[in-house]
């Protein structure tokens, strides 16, 4: 490849270390500060989808809520203003009386509401799931690690690691930061973000490997620049068609699939940046060369006494 084809991309690699820190801490500080938005898949509670005849004012909902003494309510629009979720902490009485008493405190004379669909999930088994999930995530992390140690080299494993750290962290960090509905959906993007990442990584840490074994009078730094370059046109075609898919699932999902949707485009572009400048930087740092890629054959004298 000519000099001038080659981008430069480790020559960015301090300042991009510095500009992924500020971004996981903002993603951090926001979520010891605000918190995650949970959803009811945590949390426990009800969640009733309400259909309104004309559209429906959000805090004209809020409003009649709190009159009729039901606090902590969390309100929103479903896809369009006739179409409203009300999420509640637990309440008693069975879940359809609970949707039908709901309705009627927030139907006007004008305008009517009716119960589309009724959630309910108990306190307990949201606690389970909250915990499963982040022990889910730590698995998937220390498994990821072991597999790139044993491909590759330890400080590839680390890098790697690293960066996944970096996509989820990016990633929930979003979601703390605006107040986004974290739920079941969102973990399940995120935990399939953490096998998207890997997998670019690995197809740059493949790159690299083969032209240290080939490119034997060139530098680290100029080497990892080489084989970014060889896989930039692979990572692009790869991310857009997986955000046209995305896309699709955004547009044409329903509100099911929203979270799940937006989760998976941040990450998308947490994924594809990190394995750039987190994981290719981190074994630079750690003095990445070709002795890391040298194979030792063993010859059959060394075994004479």
């Amino acid at each position: 490849m000519s000099e001038d084809r080659i981008i430069r991309f480790m020559r960015f690699r301090r300042g991009m270390a510095i500009f992924s820190a500020l971004v996981v801490l903002i993603g951090v500080v926001a979520l010891f500060t605000k918190g995650l938005n949970l959803g009811l898949d945590f949390t426990g509670g009800t969640s009733i989808e309400l259909r309104f005849a004309q559209a429906a004012q959000q805090s004209q909902v809020s409003n009649a809520l709190a009159k009729a003494g039901i606090g902590e309510a969390v309100v929103q629009y479903l896809g369009d203003a006739n179409s409203i979720q009300v999420r509640l902490p637990p309440q008693p009485g069975e879940a359809a009386q609970v949707g039908k008493h709901i309705a009627e405190i927030v139907s006007t004379p004008g305008n009517q509401a009716r119960v589309m669909q009724i959630d309910s999930v108990g306190s307990q088994v949201g606690d389970e799931l909250y915990a499963q999930s982040l022990l889910a995530v730590g698995v998937s992390l220390a498994m990821m690690m072991l597999y790139v140690a044993m491909r590759y080299r330890f400080k590839f494993a680390v890098g790697a690691v690293i960066s996944l750290f970096h996509d989820v962290l990016f990633t929930v960090g979003m979601f703390a930061l605006f107040g986004l509905p974290f739920d079941l959906t969102v973990l399940a993007a995120v935990l399939a973000l953490i096998g998207y990442s890997l997998n670019d990584t690995v197809v740059v840490f493949d790159r690299i490997r083969e032209n240290f074994r080939k490119l034997r009078r060139a530098d680290p730094v100029e080497i990892v620049d080489i084989s970014l370059t060889e896989t930039l046109r692979r990572t692009i075609m790869t991310v857009a068609t997986v955000v046209l898919v995305v896309l699709s699932l955004l547009f044409l999902g329903g509100p099911a699939l929203h979270w799940f949707s937006i989760a998976l485009l941040i990450g998308l572009f947490a994924g594809t940046y990190s394995s750039i400048y987190i994981a290719t930087s981190y074994a630079l740092s750690m003095g990445l060369s070709k002795e890391d890629f040298i194979v030792t054959v063993k010859r059959a004298e060394d075994d004479l006494p």
